[in-house]
């Protein structure tokens, strides 16, 4: 490995280390998934009707494709200060490393037990890992792995995204 493509021991440190946990701002409610549903024309009867939801998946639960919503933060919100933004892990990275500039390249989703209506969820940020450098059209940069692992006020564990990132500098022109 070259010295160019070795990482900053404060960027090391953050690998794998849990950071930024968070708690919803409200219980998870079933207007929020009527309206994502309406906006998408998602029909699907356990979002929508009781009996339905009651007998397949035992209550009204959210779509699993929702769960970054409940950790969205407002632009604004009483008592907040500075700028609030979603992947605080990977805006670190981002001024850490000196790469102004990013793009998601994959995200992955796994699910495991449902959201449901009252549901207090919390999130923690993971830095999976950070690549070497690379030189690509976009600019020289690196890519990296953030997960975000969601469980429920029982500790259940409800899923995890995962999203690989390229952040680089543009080439001077």
């Amino acid at each position: 490995m070259s010295e160019a493509d070795t990482l900053p021991d404060v960027v090391r440190k953050l690998i794998d280390v849990p950071q930024y946990e968070e708690r919803s701002e409200f219980p998870i409610e079933i207007g929020y998934v009527c309206n994502t549903c309406a906006a998408v024309q998602n029909g699907n009867p356990v979002f929508w009707d009781d009996d339905a939801a009651q007998a397949i998946t035992g209550g009204r639960i959210a779509p699993p494709t929702m769960l970054s919503v409940w950790f969205r933060p407002h632009y604004w919100a009483p008592g907040a200060s500075g700028e609030r933004k979603a992947m605080q892990a990977h805006f670190d990275l981002k001024e850490l490393l000196e790469l102004p500039e990013a793009v998601v390249a994959t995200n992955e989703a796994v699910f495991g037990e449902p959201v449901r209506m009252g549901d207090v969820l919390t999130t923690c940020q993971i830095v999976r890992s950070v690549g070497p450098i690379k030189h690509t059209r976009l600019g020289t940069g690196r890519f990296w792995t953030v997960d975000v692992r969601t469980t429920n006020q029982h500790g259940d564990w409800v899923g995890t995204e995962s999203y690989t990132f390229l952040a680089y500098r543009k080439p001077e022109r």
